[in-house]
């Protein structure tokens, strides 16, 4: 399908692997003009030099950083066309062990991180072309994991900003929605795979396996089947989907909203 969005300029934030990078490379192959961004500044570049993007580097949770990052579009590009941020992450541990310090961190990676960006970047997205956001939140927002109380709050709370700042922005032009991916195949599925494999004695296929089990599809997906969808969000073709959190997650989240 073509997504129509030949020629858009698009900034990809959380870009220098899973999800984030398989969107960008999906942009770019439609034919957008790729900037990425992400705060490994070495995997950045070999990333972007795999698919002929710009690279920016920046820590998004640092608001020094994002600050250069916004003065380096504003000084480059005359305008933002699509904007993802695939931002966030979560934190294992039970709600007693975990420290004010963890709280803010964790708010400040999954929510205002992604605030401030939009924020800052509003200027270039009026200037866009049909402009379109789209977050990364989780499915944990619908479903809260165990062990994992920090980041399903605040990705509760990320639903909340996509709704709320949906609302507030259609009536300019600029378009936001979002993407909650459920299980899915990254470096930080594997890694924790790894771990607990080592702990159990067992292989990291056979703990992914079993955490398949809880998957209705009976897999986890792929960074590139989540990243169809928010390219989907991203184009024309979704002209009319506004405010919306879409569980791409194999029917692992059962409730009704």
């Amino acid at each position: 399908m073509d997504l129509g969005i030949k020629g858009d300029l698009a900034l990809v934030v959380g870009a220098s692997d899973g999800i984030g990078l398989a969107t960008a490379k999906l942009l770019a192959a439609e034919g957008a003009a790729v900037t990425i961004a992400s705060r490994d500044a070495a995997a950045l570049a070999a990333r972007a030099a795999e698919f002929g993007a710009e690279a920016m580097p920046c820590d998004a949770t640092d608001a020094a950083a994002t600050a250069a990052l916004v003065a380096g579009w504003e000084a480059k590009h005359p305008r933002l066309d699509i904007l993802v941020m695939a931002v966030g992450g979560s934190q294992r541990s039970s709600f007693e062990a975990l420290t004010d310090a963890d709280w803010q961190r964790n708010w400040e990676f999954n929510i205002l991180a992604t605030v401030r960006l939009v924020r800052d970047l509003l200027p270039a997205l009026r200037r866009g072309h049909s402009p379109r956001v789209v977050l990364f939140g989780a499915a944990s927002a619908r479903m809260p994991y165990a062990e994992q109380i920090v980041s399903n709050v605040h990705k509760a709370g990320h639903v909340a900003l996509v709704k709320t700042l949906s609302a507030e922005l259609i009536g300019e032009g600029i378009r936001v929605n979002a993407v909650q991916p459920g299980r899915t195949v990254t470096r930080l599925w594997t890694q924790r795979a790894a771990k607990l494999a080592a702990e159990e004695g067992s292989t990291p296929e056979a703990v992914l396996a079993r955490f398949a089990q809880d998957i209705p599809l009976g897999r986890f997906a792929s960074a590139e089947e989540v990243a169809d969808v928010a390219g989907f969000l991203c184009s024309p073709r979704s002209a009319y989907v506004v405010g919306q959190s879409i569980a791409v997650d194999g029917g692992i989240t059962r409730g009704l909203l």
